[in-house]
């Protein structure tokens, strides 16, 4: 096993995923499989859909609007891993499929130009079943354990950083979960370059921003012993993918610098508010499962397109941070709410499965 590119160059990104064939499942279905505890969630994909043309005018604002920003703050992730001792000479990426693996890119782009012996691999992990194993052993193999740096695009509420820290607790792995991610609104990453929770455009365009690859899956008919944990290749999306047109647009972007930064003082402060947030939402809307929350621009989005939601909540109606969100939910008859959200501009709410509409 060896690994696969997608539509990334193939000095960009290493995927050690396999891809399948696999089944897809309705997504009214597939949410009421997951709350009942029936399947996991990582059992099962849904059809992703091509965006339509409103869609795609609204992403492409929003990379008008933040690719500067993206650049710098990718620039800023780079000049910290540079002065680390571990970091400053060599580095192994290790991202998050998927949506880390373009932040990965672009950092691994980042820390060549300046002389960094660097390379890029895009792994799985997935919320209750942990990162695949069997892919970290084939980057020990070839790179060792000491110069590793996660990669992921943001935190939500810090789940993906708990599994991180409880799948290499043991240590057998020999990697450390140190996590840098560009926005860090939840307040639980080891480095990042803002705390604000804004629109990183690859993240609300799925598999056609993505190297036309499907979220990671895990199930005992697709998944043997000392394999890659699974993905869907949609090469039926390549006459649409903006892959490489999105790292180039970043490439180009002159660098926005001037926004809120992230420091470890910063990130305690966002740790503590999203943490009243969770629990007064989940209080205010009888919510038993956590999972059914989901903060942040990019968690928000993924949960109406992939799931079932019940409501959308954000800060400013006027912001135009959430103009996607609000066409989506429009379609999709959610209703849309305006309140307060402390540090982050949009959260969704999943239906109770069995009442939503």
């Amino acid at each position: 096993m060896t690994g696969f590119h997608g539509s990334y160059a193939p000095e960009d990104v290493t995927f050690l995923l396999r891809p399948a064939q696999m089944a897809l499942t309705d997504v009214a279905e597939k949410e009421a499989l997951i709350q009942s505890g029936a399947r996991h969630y990582s059992e099962m994909l849904s059809e992703e859909r091509l965006p339509d043309a409103r869609y795609l005018a609204l992403y492409e604002a929003a990379l008008a609007r933040n690719a500067g920003r993206l650049q710098h703050d990718v620039a800023v992730l780079a000049e910290a891993i540079t002065a680390r001792a571990q970091t400053a000479r060599s580095c192994t990426i290790i991202s998050l499929a998927r949506a880390g693996t373009p932040i990965g890119v672009l950092l691994r782009r980042t820390l060549a130009a300046r002389g960094v012996d660097v390379a890029h691999y895009s792994v799985s992990i997935i919320r209750g079943r942990g990162i695949d194993r069997v892919a970290l052993a084939h980057i020990a193999a070839v790179r060792g354990t000491a110069d590793a740096v996660f990669v992921d695009g943001w935190t939500g509420k810090g789940a993906i950083t708990r599994e991180l820290v409880a799948s290499l607790a043991d240590g057998s792995t020999g990697f450390a979960p140190f996590l840098a991610v560009i926005a860090d609104p939840a307040g639980c990453a080891s480095l990042a370059a803002t705390g604000e929770d804004y629109l990183i455009p690859s993240g609300i365009l799925g598999a056609i921003a993505s190297g036309l690859v499907s979220r990671s899956v895990l199930s005992g008919s697709l998944v043997g012993e000392g394999e890659f944990h699974a993905c869907r290749y949609l090469a039926e999306h390549a006459p649409h993918d903006r892959t490489c047109a999105f790292i180039a647009a970043i490439a180009a972007a002159a660098p926005e610098a001037g926004h809120p930064g992230w420091s470890p003082a910063s990130a305690a402060a966002s740790r503590s508010a999203c943490t009243a947030l969770v629990e007064g939402l989940m209080a205010e809307f009888a919510v038993g499962n956590a999972n059914r929350i989901k903060p942040g621009i990019a968690e928000a989005t993924r949960a109406v397109l992939r799931r079932v939601p019940e409501a959308v909540f954000v800060r400013d109606r006027e912001d135009a941070e959430v103009a996607h969100l609000l066409h989506l939910a429009a379609q999709a008859g959610v209703r849309v709410d305006q309140r307060e959200l402390g540090n982050y501009r949009a959260v969704t709410l999943i239906a109770k499965a069995g009442e939503a509409g």
